[in-house]
C-alpha cells in the first residue's frame, strides 16, 4: 500500500529533514539512505521501520545540517608533522628524488591529522532525529491508512454488486428447475411419443438431472462467502492473505454456478459477478 511522510525541524542546531515513501510488497524492504553523521544508527533506524511498518518497500530519506558545522574539527601534530617530513626528506636526499610529495605524504601520515569531533552520532542530535522519524511513520501510516479506507469502500462496493447478480440467479433459479423438467419431458414425448416410455423412470431421469443441475448449495455457499469478506474487512488486524483466500472460494463458487446452471440467462450474470471478483483480486495486491 502507497505511503508518504515528510516531516523537517528546525530547533536552531539542528535541521533534520526526514521522507518516508512506501510501496505495496509482502515483505519489507527497505532502502536506507542516511547522512555520515548517522551511520551507528542504521540499525535502530531499521529496527523503528520494522516495528512500525508491517510491510512494503520503503525508501527512507534522512537529511541534516548542523548549524556551526564550519568550526575547524581537526588538529595537527605539528611536532610528528616534522618529524615524518625531516625523514622523508633524508631519504629523498639518499636517493636524489624530488621533494614535491613529500608534504602530503608527511601530512597523511599516522597519526599527523587529530580529529575533534566526537565518534558515533551525539545524544541530542539521535533524539530530534528519531522524534523526527516516528513523525514521518506517523504521517505514512495515516496516508497508508485513508487509502485503506477508500479500498475497504470499493470492496464492499464490488461485493454488493456480486450480491445482487446473485439475488438475481436466485429469482431466475426459481423457474429454470420448471423449466428444465418440461424441456426434458417435451424432448422424450417428442423422441418416444405419448405411451413409448416409462412414467417412473422418467420421473427419476429428471430427478437425476435436477440433482445435477441443482445450484442451491453453491448459492448459500457463495453467500456464506461475501459475508465473511465484509467481516474480515472490519476486523482490526491485518488480512490481504485472508481476504485472498476467501476471494478464491468467493471465484470456485461463481464458476461450479456457472457449470451447473446450463442457463443463458444465469450465464450472463455469472460473467457480471466475474468481473467484479476480479477487480477485488486487482486491489487485493495493495491490502496488507
Amino acid at each position: 500500500m502507497t505511503g508518504y511522510g515528510h516531516v523537517v525541524h528546525d530547533d536552531g542546531q539542528y535541521k533534520v529533514n526526514v521522507e518516508v515513501k512506501t510501496l505495496n510488497s509482502k515483505f519489507l524492504d527497505a532502502s536506507i539512505r542516511l547522512p555520515k553523521a548517522l551511520t551507528d544508527k542504521e540499525i535502530e533506524v531499521r529496527n523503528l521501520l520494522n516495528e512500525k511498518l508491517e510491510r512494503g518497500k520503503v525508501s527512507l530519506m534522512i537529511d541534516i545540517q548542523l548549524y556551526g558545522a564550519g568550526e575547524v574539527r581537526q588538529t595537527y601534530n605539528e611536532t610528528l608533522f616534522l618529524a615524518y617530513y625531516a625523514g622523508l626528506k633524508k631519504l629523498a636526499d639518499r636517493v636524489l628524488a624530488p621533494y614535491d610529495q613529500l608534504f602530503e605524504l608527511a601530512l597523511n601520515s599516522p597519526d599527523v591529522i587529530q580529529s575533534t569531533a566526537e565518534e558515533g552520532t551525539p545524544d541530542e542530535l539521535w533524539i530530534a532525529v528519531r522524534n523526527v522519524l516516528l513523525e514521518a511513520i506517523r504521517q505514512c501510516e495515516a496516508f497508508r491508512t485513508d487509502e485503506g479506507k477508500t479500498l475497504m469502500a470499493k470492496f464492499i462496493q464490488y461485493i454488493h454488486s456480486i450480491e445482487n447478480s446473485l439475488r438475481d440467479i436466485e429469482a431466475l433459479d426459481e423457474t429454470r428447475i420448471l423449466r428444465m423438467r418440461e424441456k426434458l419431458k417435451s424432448n422424450i414425448v417428442d423422441f418416444f411419443g405419448e405411451s413409448g416410455y416409462d412414467v417412473n423412470r422418467l420421473e427419476q431421469e429428471i430427478i437425476y438431472y435436477i440433482e445435477k443441475f441443482d445450484i442451491h448449495e453453491e448459492r448459500v455457499r457463495l453467500q456464506t462467502h461475501l459475508d465473511y469478506f465484509i467481516q474480515a474487512l472490519k476486523e482490526p488486524q491485518s488480512n490481504g492473505k485472508k481476504l485472498g483466500f476467501i476471494a478464491q472460494e468467493i471465484g470456485r463458487e461463481i464458476n461450479t454456478i456457472g457449470s451447473k446452471a446450463n442457463d443463458a440467462s444465469i450465464q450472463k450474470l455469472v460473467v457480471l459477478m466475474k468481473e467484479e471478483l476480479e477487480k477485488i483480486k486487482e486491489q487485493l495486491g495493495n491490502v496488507l
